[in-house]
């Protein structure tokens, strides 16, 4: 024990505040759904694609329908990537407010640590793709490719390998997905937009203005607000600026604070609300347009990792990420001479570190625009992204088994509740990090 004149070493991964911890088992369970239905999504793509009617696949997605006329007459593909991602990007904008506003992203001390990882897991992926491409202008189009941590497919594989995972790293691995997917949009939006309308962008500030004007007056009228929705989408899409881009901006306008009077803010409301339908519908729709690449056999496998695009991307998955997010986080706590909290010890973050190589949904749509969808370069993205998110999954499967009995002792602790209140008594006994700010904070300032 510390004594009195030298101050307790920080502490990592200690465990959140009861709302919060409930707020985030509510996302995760979500997700897990999601991430169950995505793979299956997957996997369909992937039989059909190289079934006998392979044809009958390639026809369905390059199936065209929209009004020429506003420049939406899409394939079925592309609705599925620039509309219904959308769906998902406007989810993560909500997700994004609400951390920044009234959850751990609001504190710098909790917010450290997740967004430096987040940053160690964007930036060596790149890196080792850039290095590996080296010398290859067209393919270094694709060093955004493996930066990318897809949540749905990594929750999925954590409910059937890491179902008494620790609340403190299951809230380290949303944090971090949530920072990502920041990124993933940044990058998105400066990086692969190619031609730029500006009319159509000068256009798109009236609808997302009037949509956060009644936002901002707690109007939830989905007559008013989705047609909004819709009309901006098509502006940003007519603009050059990839659409899904409009989802996040849409989801930053709605306020995150709750008023007097009110037991949540809008933005949680609305979360509730599309999640599901981000995770259980526009998800894995995408991943069942997006993932049916035709194997071709043992030479199809070898003309695909005998393109450097393949090897910088399962490198950059596996390797990078593992290394970013561990590496970041590690001298993280030495530099600020943190320790981990209780029983806790470094090889499960690198778990976790590895766990997030799982890319899929941004990572296959950022190899859709760096390529083309239906190139034989895509095909072979398609198959690295596929086969490192496995690779990543079965390393980080063996790591979190390894350490299940000590996850069970935790996560008995964390649960135990004598009083029969509904409440953890770890929540009820000072044991949660002191000067924890309630994180949903009752304020009439708007947001």
């Amino acid at each position: 024990m510390s004594s009195p004149s030298t101050p307790a070493r920080p502490r990592l991964f200690r465990p959140s505040s009861w709302p919060e911890r409930k707020r985030i088992a509510d996302i995760l369970r979500l997700e897990t759904v999601g991430g169950m239905l995505l793979l299956v999504g997957a996997v369909v793509a992937l039989v059909w694609a190289n079934s006998p009617w392979s044809d009958a696949y390639g026809s369905l997605r390059d199936l065209t329908f929209g009004p020429s006329a506003l420049h939406l007459d899409l394939t079925l593909s592309e609705w599925a990537a620039d509309g219904l991602l959308a769906i998902f990007f406007f989810v993560v904008g909500l997700e994004l407010k609400r951390e920044f506003v009234v959850g751990d992203l609001r504190d710098p001390r909790r917010a450290a640590v997740p967004v430096v990882a987040a940053l160690g897991g964007i930036v060596l992926p790149a890196l080792i793709y850039v290095l590996v491409n080296w010398g290859d202008e067209s393919a270094l189009r694709g060093w955004a490719i493996p930066t990318a941590t897809d949540i749905a497919f990594a929750v999925a594989v954590l409910a059937v390998i890491g179902r008494h995972l620790p609340s403190a790293l299951r809230t380290f691995l949303l944090t971090l997905a949530v920072v990502d997917d920041l990124v993933a949009i940044l990058i998105i939006a400066l990086f692969y937009t190619e031609e730029l309308s500006l009319l159509p962008l000068l256009l798109f500030v009236l609808p997302v203005a009037v949509f956060a004007v009644l936002v901002q007056r707690r109007v939830r009228s989905w007559w008013l607000l989705l047609p909004l929705a819709v009309t901006a989408w098509a502006l940003l899409h007519a603009s050059g600026v990839h659409a899904t881009v409009a989802g996040v901006v849409l989801g930053f306008t709605v306020p995150a604070l709750s008023r007097k009077g009110e037991t949540t803010g809008l933005a949680e409301r609305f979360e509730h609300r599309w999640r599901p339908v981000s995770a259980g519908v526009a998800v894995p729709i995408f991943a069942f347009m997006a993932a049916g690449v035709t194997v071709g056999g043992l030479d199809g496998l070898g003309a695909a990792f005998g393109d450097r695009v393949a090897i910088g991307i399962v490198a950059g998955l596996v390797l990078g990420k593992a290394i970013g997010i561990f590496g970041s986080t590690y001298l993280m706590a030495r530099f600020t001479r943190a320790q981990l909290d209780g029983d806790l010890a470094w090889i499960d973050v690198f778990g976790i570190a590895v766990l997030a190589g799982i890319g899929f949904t941004v990572s296959l749509l950022v190899g859709d625009l760096a390529f083309g969808a239906g190139t034989e370069r895509d095909e072979h993205v398609k198959l690295a992204i596929l086969s490192a998110s496995l690779v990543a999954a079965l390393i980080a499967a063996v790591i979190l088994r390894v350490r299940n009995r000590v996850y069970c002792r935790i996560h008995e602790e964390e649960n135990r509740d004598e009083n029969a209140d509904g409440i953890p008594d770890i929540h009820q006994t000072g044991e949660e990090e002191a000067g924890e700010p309630d994180p949903a904070p009752d304020r009439s300032r708007r947001q």
